[in-house]
């Protein structure tokens, strides 16, 4: 069984007791999470796709750990004599969630 949701704007594919890491959510290490934005459930046999979300259907996730990713360099530059140099670094916050259930509508 299968289900894709929403979070955060970005749509993601996960079963039971995949860990998948999402943008930073604000609830604390070892909390439960419920998303309804689920557009998508299979079990298999049988799918269910929302219009545009699946009625009841709902991703029961616990959050596994919290903390930032790689850190990535945005450098800005203009050519032709203009003095512009720009050099910035960036470091994105996540959340690890660990999907526990899927719940078909």
């Amino acid at each position: 069984m299968y289900a894709v949701f929403q979070v955060g704007g970005q749509q993601f594919r996960a079963s039971v007791g995949d860990r998948i890491c999402v943008e930073l959510l604000p609830q604390p290490v070892g909390e439960a999470v419920e998303l309804d934005q689920v557009l998508l459930v299979s079990d298999g046999n049988e799918v269910q796709v929302g219009r545009p979300t699946v009625e009841g259907a709902k991703v029961k996730a616990t959050v596994v750990e919290q903390g930032q990713g790689d850190k990535i360099t945005v450098f800005h530059y203009r050519p032709g004599g203009k003095r512009h140099k720009v050099k910035t670094g960036h470091r994105q916050d996540y959340t690890w969630l660990r999907v526990d259930d899927i719940v078909a509508g």
